[in-house]
């Protein structure tokens, strides 16, 4: 339903700690399936939720959020540890989820989605037909 890994989710931290890139940094994220809902977290502490931008094409969901520096122009910075910048990731979803209905939230620094699965996809009960009833046996 989703992937489970991002094959360049490494790399990209790797280039960005070596290289101090400019690429989009990559966001930790859980995802779950509760119920008839796939739940998925993304950790963004600190983003203005204005910034936090959401797209679906086709099967893939787009998630990008910036954060700026919280010093004001012309202080000096004595340390900056926590990363500035964009923050992106992609998810690839199944045919089988609700993408019309994906409910977002954000809250104490967490981003997240709630995807439903689609109806066609969920398990159903299909009704046997018998014949005409009992049957006599004759004799």
């Amino acid at each position: 339903m989703l992937m489970r890994t991002d094959p360049f989710r490494e790399l990209d931290r790797l280039a960005q700690q070596v290289f101090d890139a400019a690429r989009p940094a990559a966001m930790a994220m859980d995802a779950y399936r509760s119920g008839d809902d796939f739940v998925v977290h993304f950790d963004l502490p600190g983003i203005d939720p204005e910034s936090i931008e959401l797209d679906v094409e086709r099967n893939v969901l787009s998630v990008r959020a910036e954060r700026t520096s919280p010093a004001p122009e012309g202080a000096e910075t004595l340390v900056a540890e926590r990363p500035t910048g964009t923050f992106t990731r992609q998810l690839f979803l199944g045919e089988t989820l609700d993408t019309e209905r994906i409910n977002a939230s954000y809250d104490a620094g967490v981003l997240t989605l709630r995807i439903p699965v689609a109806e066609q996809a969920k398990p159903r009960r299909i009704p046997i037909s018998g014949g005409s009833g009992p049957r006599q046996l004759s004799g």
